[in-house]
């Protein structure tokens, strides 16, 4: 089981990615446009480096649902492998069977 407070900062996090994305986009848009003046695209940057760091993408960790666990993570179950045999091994993941040979 992972920390809860790692699982709360990570919480924390895709909350702050989710308020400042329409404004980060919308910087970034004018940054990354050539035909804007170069003082205008250096002042979008400078806006850009003032809002917090949480706010971007990539500082979300993926987790386990389950568990919290950050490594050996499947996005398509939103889960670890761990959760997932534990789980899959009770029934309660629908197509997962347990293999034999």
């Amino acid at each position: 089981m992972a920390k809860v407070s790692a699982v709360e900062k990570n919480k924390r996090r895709r909350r702050t990615v989710a308020n400042h994305a329409e404004k980060r986009a919308a910087l970034k848009k004018i940054i990354m446009d050539k035909s804007t003046p170069m003082e205008e695209r250096f002042r979008a940057q400078l806006k850009l480096a003032q809002m917090p760091r949480d706010g971007s993408k990539t500082r979300i960790r993926n987790r386990c649902e389950v568990s919290g666990r950050p490594r050996a993570y499947y996005r398509k179950l939103k889960m670890s492998r761990i959760a997932l045999r534990e789980l899959g091994n009770v029934g309660k993941v629908p197509g997962i069977v347990k293999s034999s040979w």
